[in-house]
């Protein structure tokens, strides 16, 4: 992983008054962005697209867009920077449907950037039809922010303050000059909005997030359908869990239409994940009584701690 310092925050903008942003995907992500971009200067125009006019109208009206798109290919073919928002299947589509419309060229300043939760799917499916010579130009992206509530209703200019956000360029990447110019204007901006930009291969992100993403919220998710099963009778009961079992079950409200798409691109990693809880949970069932118990303790308090160099 490379990690760019703050220094990006203080290039000299591409994306200026006299430029056109596409958001394909209004809801929690896409809407934050184009708030966030409003909140940090950007003068130009956002045009937004979503499949749920509920979600494209609360943008508007938000003004985390100022132009609703009749015709979203028509939006991107106008726009200089294309963001792909909403589940990964559904950013895989836009892919397919973009590439052959979109100008290529070596003069080209277009850009297409995605916030997928998952890289690996979304690079094999760029591949041949992205960042080679006469083709257009993408960026794999994705913010580590979120919260369990979806919806452009819920979107929040400030969402990617103290967060990383990732970037993953697919293998063999041979990007004109002037999109490179354009990527390396939106990591300018990404930084703008308090993030932290952190460069990593395809392969390496989705096994990480597995780990550090996609397993909390499936550990979650299991729990409070476990706890469904067990008290759905007898509901008055659960406030008595007061703040821990919020915290554990807060990421339990998130959508299935977004963590159905990551689970089917991501599966291998995850299962990996999930399999390796399943026998730390019964390594801890087995020794509830055993000196083991204060280890698992032990090495639960140290990952708590702050690293060194961190």
């Amino acid at each position: 992983m490379k990690q760019h310092s703050g220094d990006l925050a203080r290039s000299a903008h591409c994306l200026d008054g006299q430029s056109r942003i596409a958001i394909l995907g209004t809801g929690l992500i896409g809407a934050s962005v184009g708030l966030a971009l409003r909140s940090h200067g950007f003068t130009g125009s956002i045009t937004g697209w979503d499949p749920d006019p509920k979600q494209l109208h609360a943008a508007f009206r938000r003004e985390a867009i100022t132009v609703i798109a009749d015709d979203p290919l028509a939006a991107a073919t106008e726009a200089n920077l294309i963001l792909l928002g909403g589940p990964v299947f559904t950013i895989i589509e836009w892919l397919d449907r973009l590439a052959p419309i979109l100008r290529p060229g070596s003069e080209s300043a277009q850009l297409v950037t995605d916030v997928g939760s998952v890289k690996g799917a979304i690079c094999a499916r760029a591949r041949d039809k992205y960042n080679a010579p006469g083709q257009p130009a993408f960026l794999p992206g994705h913010p580590m922010a979120g919260k369990e509530v979806s919806g452009a209703e819920n979107a929040d200019g400030a969402l990617f303050a103290d967060a990383v956000w990732l970037f993953a360029e697919c293998a063999d990447n041979q990007m004109n000059p002037a999109a490179r110019a354009l990527a390396d204007d939106w990591r300018s901006w990404v930084a703008l909005f308090g993030a932290r930009v952190i460069d990593i291969d395809p392969e390496r992100h989705d096994v990480l997030c597995a780990w550090i993403s996609h397993l909390p919220q499936f550990v979650s998710t299991a729990m409070c359908a476990l706890l469904e099963d067990e008290f759905a009778a007898n509901a008055d009961l659960l406030p008595i869990g007061g703040r821990a079992l919020r915290e554990m079950t807060r990421l339990g409200a998130s959508p299935f239409s977004m963590w159905r798409d990551i689970a089917h691109t991501n599966s291998d990693a995850i299962a990996r994940s999930l399999h390796a809880l399943e026998q730390r949970l019964a390594h801890i069932r087995e020794n509830l009584k055993t000196p083991e118990l204060r280890d698992e303790f032990d090495r639960a308090n140290r990952f708590r701690l702050p690293r060194s160099g961190s």
